[in-house]
């Protein structure tokens, strides 16, 4: 029960709006300080990630169920990396304004994939 329209899961926003935000973090982590290049950058850059890969096979798949499990894998990976921006930004680690515009497409994913699995659970159910 795929969306009619997508052919790819290069037609969802969601996986666009993912996309760039793994381009903003990776911007953010360069100016990290090197010693953290196995730490916070490290699960930073997973994070962010794992977003767009588990929205994009997820999409791959066969039925509805399992873009549904990786949707939700997608969401971990998004309250992960959320909290990791928000030790960034204890620490002070990167500029104000790219932690913020981070975070704002952070939510923003959040917001798209709440609604695409209730969406995707009110029509299994």
């Amino acid at each position: 029960m795929k969306s009619a329209g997508v052919q790819s899961f290069r037609d969802l926003q969601v996986w666009q709006r993912s996309m760039e935000l793994t381009v903003a973090i990776y911007r953010l982590t360069q100016t990290f300080p090197r010693e953290e290049i196995y730490g916070l950058v490290s699960q930073l850059r997973r994070a962010a990630v794992s977003i767009p890969s588990n929205i994009a096979e997820g999409q791959g798949r066969s039925n509805t169920g399992e873009f549904r499990q990786f949707l939700s894998i997608a969401r971990g990976s998004n309250c992960e990396l959320q909290t990791q921006l928000e030790i960034a930004r204890r620490l002070k680690f990167g500029k104000a304004e790219s932690l913020d515009q981070a975070e704002g497409l952070s939510h923003e994913i959040g917001k798209m994939l709440f609604t695409m699995l209730n969406t995707l659970r009110t029509k299994a159910g």
